[in-house]
């Protein structure tokens, strides 16, 4: 049985401190307070290029200064458009309020959507909730939609391919024909990765996420690769499959313990947080006896003891990059797939060794230390 829920983010109208009710409601006032026409007003509010620059000042400081907000809906039948957009995150709702990665996400997203005069409708529920994407899709409730890829081959994009609706995937997604916007995860991992290595570390762990995610199967392929680049063989009893979640860091690091790794890179900040605690029940230390590196740069990274290795990725500019890339996917809708890569960056803290290992560390690394 799947769980759904939706909301819309939006902002209400910006009120200046102590100012009155708006004194315009509809187009007809304004129309009256500006000396134009109705119609005038109508094509300034729809962006109508037959409307003189100077009319259109002239009424958007108008517009402006009575604090009137266009009526969605008329404005909709008008366009084609409905100035929503949806943002579908296939996971549960407790799993979103719990993880600060989501929540940093649709900031972002609400942001630049806001930015726009554009709405952000939430679409939650567990994976496999197809008939609300099909809702959302087909009865044309949205322009576009920001889909938040939590697995390979994901089931939901196919049926919003079909209808034709602009898509743009958070995460890279199988199909070559949806845009999406990410970060460079393999490389991430292979740059942390590398640093144990460089660190003088030879047993490193590996905590990946699930395989079925994206992000997931990409920092475990930078792992090996890391490894490989440095001459080693990846000893499978030095990797475990995980959530992303504290308690799979936990089981993890109580499997791995056995083997005796010196180093660990855990997939997740959070991962890396149940790690630690493991680490310390079997009386070991971080770094003395086992180092500890994670990826997201969550605040927990910060505020672990000691404060942990991580790679820094920012979930408030993907969100920001999606919605921006949606809208101009909406203003073209014949344009080829796009993809945008942000960038991350590696941040060197106590959990890794670096302050027990100066020696070897790059003049570069030297750089992050925090």
């Amino acid at each position: 049985m799947w769980e759904r829920s939706q909301m819309i983010v939006g902002t209400l109208p910006r009120w200046e401190a102590g100012r009155k009710a708006r004194v315009a409601s509809t187009l007809e006032e304004i129309a009256v307070l500006s000396g134009v026409s109705r119609s005038t007003v109508s094509r300034v509010i729809n962006d109508d290029p037959r409307v003189s620059e100077a009319t259109r000042e002239h009424v958007l400081r108008v517009v402006r200064r009575e604090g009137y907000r266009p009526n969605l809906t008329a404005r909709g039948l008008a366009s084609g458009r409905t100035n929503v957009i949806a943002a579908v995150i296939p996971v549960g709702f407790e799993n979103v309020l719990s993880d600060p990665y989501f929540p940093s996400l649709l900031h972002g997203m609400a942001t630049a959507a806001d930015a726009q005069d554009h709405f952000l409708m939430l679409s939650l529920g567990e994976p496999g909730f197809r008939h609300t994407v099909d809702e959302i899709a087909r009865q044309g409730v949205v322009d576009g939609v920001v889909f938040s890829a939590s697995q390979t081959d994901d089931p939901l994009l196919s049926p919003l391919i079909a209808t034709g609706t602009p898509v743009v995937s958070v995460g890279r997604p199988d199909d070559a024909r949806v845009s999406f916007v990410d970060v460079d995860n393999e490389g991430s991992a292979r740059q942390i990765t590398s640093h144990l290595l460089r660190l003088g570390h030879r047993r490193v762990a590996l905590i990946a996420g699930p395989s079925f995610a994206p992000a997931a199967r990409d920092r475990s392929h930078g792992f090996r690769s890391a490894v490989a680049s440095h001459g080693l063989r990846v000893d499978e009893n030095l990797v475990y499959e995980g959530l992303f979640s504290e308690a799979s860091g936990r089981a993890g690091m109580r499997a791995l313990l056995e083997h005796r790794p010196d180093a660990v890179f855990a997939a997740s900040d959070r991962m890396a947080a149940g790690a630690l605690n493991e680490i310390r029940a079997a009386g070991l230390r971080v770094p003395e006896d086992i180092a500890l590196a994670g990826f997201d740069d969550m605040p927990l990274a910060r505020e672990m003891e000691p404060p942990l290795t991580t790679v820094r990725q920012r979930p408030e500019r993907l969100g920001e990059a999606a919605v921006n890339l949606l809208l101009d996917l909406m203003a073209d809708p014949n344009a080829t797939p796009k993809r945008v890569m942000l960038p991350t960056e590696l941040i060197v803290r106590a959990s890794c060794g670096s302050y027990l290992n100066q020696e070897t560390l790059s003049r570069q690394e030297r750089g992050h230390l925090q």
